[in-house]
């Protein structure tokens, strides 16, 4: 959270697996109930509805403004990244991002989605929030992740995030990316979940997702050496597939360097990958934090930008019986509206 003034600037990064801020990660997860939930946990209380958050995941939409979910997350991640620093009212500009070839169609709509309501009020984690939401930046997801490394970024590079639904592919080549080499594949961690059934299918036995998780995220888990077994066989196939995706967009580790970031660690542990050709980026919220700097310099320059002076009004025309003019305003004046985000 990085505040400007008297507004506080906070990234919320949407995945489907989990949703990030630059300092908290909650599980993409969300159960309403009409009354007070039996058991303590992350509760938001809402529109005379209560939310369990953080149990599950959100299944994969193509537009993420299709229900409530996103929102009622975004509240709450919100609430976190403020509880840090006990704040409890705030004045709150959102940094937000989309996966790279969905950012044109669905930026404004997602921003509209997240500004919805320009004051709310909800309880989290028994504890009153009051925020008005003042404005949303939309940036491309992936990207964010790895602006920090541009400098080093000399020749053809690709980069790939891996989310829980997507994986985004872009080419940024000499430190700048290239649109029209932006690619999203429905090749998400969940798909590797899903060949986890391979462990039924030889078993007859149902993994936790937990299970799973753990081992995406550290190469092991606290189980039986068969299970281990099968489990990382169906994880290094997944792995290959996404090798074998890259190259359908000209991946050559030869003529050019990769960058992984998302679900990195799974490529990291269970991956064949030339490791001085491929930059493995673990930090799960560095797209939130990217999102974060890019809202905050581009506010910075909004706030700095001079206004255009107002126009003087037209003088009267004495030909017409000395009668005041109307004098019609500039009505495509844009001088007060935020630059497109990139």
């Amino acid at each position: 959270m990085r505040k400007l003034n008297n507004t506080m600037v906070i990234a919320v990064d949407h995945g489907y697996g989990n949703i990030k801020t630059v300092n908290t990660v909650t599980p993409t997860g969300i159960t309403a109930y009409d009354t007070e939930p039996t058991f303590e946990g992350d509760i938001l209380q809402y529109g005379g509805k209560y939310y369990r958050i953080g149990e599950g995941h959100k299944a994969f939409l193509s537009d993420k403004t299709m229900d409530e979910d996103f929102y009622i997350l975004s509240l709450a991640a919100i609430a976190k990244e403020l509880d840090i620093e006990g704040i409890t009212t705030a004045d709150v500009h959102i940094a937000a991002g989309l996966p790279l070839t969905w950012v044109k169609t669905q930026r404004e709509d997602f921003r509209k989605y997240l500004t919805k309501n320009g004051k709310v009020r909800f309880t989290f984690s028994d504890k009153q929030y009051n925020l008005k939401i003042l404005g949303c930046k939309v940036f491309p997801q992936g990207y964010t992740a790895v602006i920090d490394r541009l400098s080093e970024m000399n020749g053809v590079n690709m980069l790939a995030d891996i989310g829980n639904g997507t994986m985004n592919i872009m080419y940024i080549n000499n430190k700048k990316p290239i649109e029209s080499k932006t690619f999203t594949e429905k090749l998400g961690v969940n798909q590797c979940v899903i060949k986890e059934h391979i462990v039924f299918d030889r078993y007859g036995t149902i993994l936790d997702e937990s299970i799973i998780e753990q081992m995406i995220r550290t190469g092991t888990a606290d189980i039986g050496d068969k299970y281990l077994d099968c489990i990382s066989d169906a994880i290094k196939e997944y792995s290959a597939y996404i090798f074998e995706t890259l190259r359908k967009y000209e991946y050559d580790s030869e003529l050019m360097r990769l960058y992984i970031t998302g679900g990195a660690t799974l490529i990291k542990h269970f991956g064949e990958y030339d490791e001085s050709r491929v930059v493995i980026i673990e930090d799960i919220c560095a797209a939130a934090k990217g999102y974060e700097l890019l809202a905050y310099n581009a506010l910075l320059r909004e706030k700095d930008q001079p206004k255009k002076p107002p126009k003087p009004k037209a003088a009267p025309d004495d030909s017409s019986e000395n009668k005041p003019q109307e004098v019609n305003a500039d009505a495509n004046d844009q001088s007060d509206q935020s630059p497109t985000e990139s």
